[in-house]
């Protein structure tokens, strides 16, 4: 009886998944370092082993039904900080433009600010959209793909076009997700809220 049902999420905080989560935000810095300093082999060695223990907590946290509240924050907050940290890293070294940085947390400003929108309006966050996933996966293709080429400089005539393809395609999609998200947060702050039905003031007679 003491077990949970398959698919509840739980409070746990120290789960095998959780901990490797927490693993892979403190890479982060470390990975960041690394791309400025232009140790770009050793910052893809950090990615490959970020990228393989993000493929285990998800495969840990559904066998063994360890799928927790702080795991589905920690997720995918590790993943974008591994977005942010290869564009800032790159941007520095002049490797990508400033532009691309930009439009890719002006997107995710927008969204905390549609979060907030929702929540005094009393919703919660939007479920995630499909292209907004795709997105991601494309920008988490590209970057790694454009450090490679810099890391072996011999690669770079293939490494270089098909990581800007995946940049350029991971930026659309990810607006696209965006302008989704800010679609159905118009439309949910225009539903008019119910108002508790008040007692009459007449007298039945």
């Amino acid at each position: 009886m003491g077990a949970e049902r398959v698919g509840e999420l739980s409070h746990r905080i120290l789960t095998v998944p959780n901990l490797l989560s927490f693993a892979r935000l403190l890479l982060v810095p470390v990975f960041l370092v690394l791309i400025i300093a232009g140790h770009d082999g050793w910052a893809l060695l950090v990615l490959i082993f970020s990228s393989v223990s993000d493929f285990f907590d998800g495969l840990i946290a559904r066998k063994f039904n360890q799928q927790s509240r702080l795991g589905q924050l920690l997720d995918p907050a590790a993943d974008r900080l591994f977005i942010f940290a290869a564009l800032i890293g790159l941007c520095v070294r002049g490797i990508i433009p400033w532009w691309l940085l930009a439009i890719i947390v002006g997107r995710d400003v927008m969204l905390g600010v549609l979060g907030l929108v929702l929540a005094n309006h009393g919703y919660g966050p939007l479920p995630v959209h499909h292209l907004g996933k795709v997105g991601t996966l494309c920008l988490f293709y590209a970057l790694p793909i454009l450090m490679l080429g810099h890391a072996f400089p011999d690669l770079q005539v293939w490494t270089d076009p098909v990581g800007w393809a995946f940049a350029i395609w991971g930026a659309f999609l990810y607006w696209w997700g965006g302008t989704i998200y800010l679609a159905e947060t118009i439309r949910l702050v225009r539903i008019p809220l119910v108002e508790p039905a008040t007692a009459s003031d007449t007298v039945d007679s």
